[in-house]
């Protein structure tokens, strides 16, 4: 699904001192292909333990759980998780909370589809369900939006200088976002989100604002 994404991150690893969060997908359907393509994923990452494989978009999920746990149990991965990228799907991954025993969830929020807080975040801090926050800037679509405009000055209070930093802040700010995954192909754009994970963070009277300036935009 990402190409050569697990090879070149495995070539990268073994050049590596430091160790690093395995953080991979399972994306097929039935158990043996979805076993196969789980240990492809090891193999090309270099890696004898996966720290936390998710089951992509609920893709024959039952199946694919199961697998999981019997993997977690043999030390062969540390965590289990699940994803998805709409909030149509947030019914569904709140009944696999509910119902199972998984590690983490993926799903997606942003400063501008903040749905995720209504239920979904809640739900998973009550479970224990730690929260990877995918399109934290709705695929890059933020910076559309605000283009030519100046950050509000009270934004360099949070620590914040640049729109990136101000719509990352937003979200790993909430207490039950364990990470946020932001994409980009530019090493600058890389430092940048990275500095956003700096203090200070909003609070809860902070972020309130945040999403008040937002929707006034």
């Amino acid at each position: 699904m990402y190409g050569r994404a697990e090879a070149v991150t495995g070539k990268l690893l073994r050049q590596m001192h430091h160790r690093a969060f395995l953080a991979t997908k399972v994306w097929t359907s039935g158990r043996d292909q979805g076993i196969a393509q789980m240990w492809r994923s090891a193999e090309l990452l270099g890696a004898r333990t996966i720290d936390l494989m998710q089951v992509h978009n609920l893709l024959d999920w039952r199946t694919h759980l199961k697998s999981l746990r019997q993997m977690k149990e043999a030390g062969e991965i540390r965590y289990i998780g699940i994803t998805h990228y709409t909030a149509s799907a947030f019914r569904d991954l709140a009944a696999i909370i509910e119902s199972e025993e998984i590690d983490f969830v993926q799903l997606p929020y942003s400063i501008d589809v903040r749905e995720a807080e209504k239920r979904m975040l809640p739900l998973a801090a009550d479970h224990g369900v730690a929260v990877l926050a995918n399109r934290p800037v709705s695929g890059g679509g933020l910076f559309g939006q605000t283009r030519g405009k100046a950050l509000p000055p009270w934004a360099a209070e949070l620590g914040c200088a640049s729109w990136a930093q101000f719509f990352l802040k937003y979200v790993v700010s909430h207490p039950a976002v364990t990470c946020a995954i932001p994409a980009t192909a530019d090493p600058s754009h890389l430092a940048d989100d990275l500095a956003a994970g700096h203090s200070p963070m909003p609070d809860a009277a902070a972020r309130r604002r945040m999403a008040a300036f937002w929707d006034g935009i």
